[in-house]
């Protein structure tokens, strides 16, 4: 077929499908919409209307809200409680327990706090003066969480719950009221008398 009958048939039908409006010399064409398209819309608009009854109406089924409200409990129940934490803390008494806290304190805390516990970088652990407060909770939570601050870093990482009990422990029945060595720092923070 020729180029120019090819053009004159597209022109043909183009007239047929012109809309009779038009807007700053732009005319709008008729074409019909592509089945697939449509039917696509349909299957849209019927999924909108199941899901709004179902979920928000009758409500048969939860939310997104309530769905990850349920998984989080769910996440929560499944991470294991602790049998120590800032708020039971029970001082260890027995030697096996000592002597783990004397060896973590020893490898960790000596450098800051020496051997004896009158302190270098760190305060001195042996009077009745603390920075932080020395109720075993206070004592238990800065060895954990740290005092950036200050230059103590936390030990959470580093050590399990019952480990920073453990050095607690040491530190409380083999330190803390002894009489420190030559060079001890000098009382530091708020008294606290320990039963």
């Amino acid at each position: 077929m020729d180029e120019s009958k090819k053009v004159d048939v597209w022109e043909d039908e183009e007239q047929k499908l012109l809309e009779d409006h038009g807007f700053d010399g732009i005319r709008e064409l008729d074409n019909d919409l592509p089945s697939w398209w449509v039917w696509m819309l349909y299957l849209t608009i019927t999924f909108a209307a199941i899901y709004l009854v179902r979920y928000h109406v009758i409500k048969t089924a939860p939310n997104q809200a309530e769905e990850y409200e349920t998984e989080m409990a769910e996440a929560a129940a499944k991470i294991p409680k602790s049998a120590v934490d800032e708020t039971n803390i029970v001082l260890l008494t027995s030697q096996a327990d000592i002597a783990a806290g004397n060896e973590i304190y020893t490898k960790n805390c000596v450098a800051c706090h020496k051997a004896d516990g009158g302190g270098l970088v760190g305060p001195n652990l042996t009077d009745d003066f603390w920075i932080h407060g020395g109720t075993n909770e206070e004592i238990y939570k800065v060895i954990k969480l740290g005092v950036p601050a200050k230059g103590m870093i936390a030990w959470k990482d580093q050590l399990s719950e019952k480990q920073i009990l453990q050095v607690e422990s040491y530190i409380l029945t083999k330190i803390y009221g002894t009489a420190p060595g030559a060079g001890a720092k000098p009382t530091e923070g708020t008294e606290f008398k320990r039963p």
